[in-house]
């Protein structure tokens, strides 16, 4: 899959994230140089882990059939001690349902195991730029 980030000319930063037959805008603040048009790029990072770890309880538990009625994500940043190399996300989760506390440890312990935390935990991620033709 291609993901295409076009830059929207007519804003100072903002730019159009295109993913299959999906887009939205990414943006900066003000105090960044940008006028606030979008989410920023930090907040797809953190919105990847939330999403990921909602849908995969969620998947888990219809698969079991745990009477999991609704669910919420709530991602909180911190990002003071990014530049020194420690970028903390703390994930809270609101279940709602009739569950017991051991079908609620058992989701928690489903979100922990979610693709997206892996690949930011675990898997190393090698990334490579390079310039197009000219």
């Amino acid at each position: 899959m291609t993901i295409e980030v076009i830059r929207d000319r007519s804003r100072k930063m903002k730019h159009t994230v295109h993913v299959g037959r999906f887009s939205f805008a990414i943006d900066e603040p003000a105090a960044n140089g940008g006028e606030d048009e979008g989410i920023t790029p930090h907040d797809v990072y953190d919105s990847a882990l939330g999403a990921c770890k909602a849908m995969t309880v969620l998947w888990y538990a219809q698969r079991k059939a745990i009477p999991l009625e609704d669910i919420t994500a709530t991602v909180d940043r911190d990002d003071s001690e990014e530049r020194r190399g420690t970028y903390r996300l703390r994930v809270t989760l609101k279940l709602g349902g009739p569950l017991s506390d051991a079908q609620r440890q058992e989701l928690l312990n489903v979100a922990e195991k979610c693709p997206v935390h892996k690949l930011m935990t675990v898997a190393t991620t090698e990334v490579h730029t390079e310039l197009a033709p000219a």
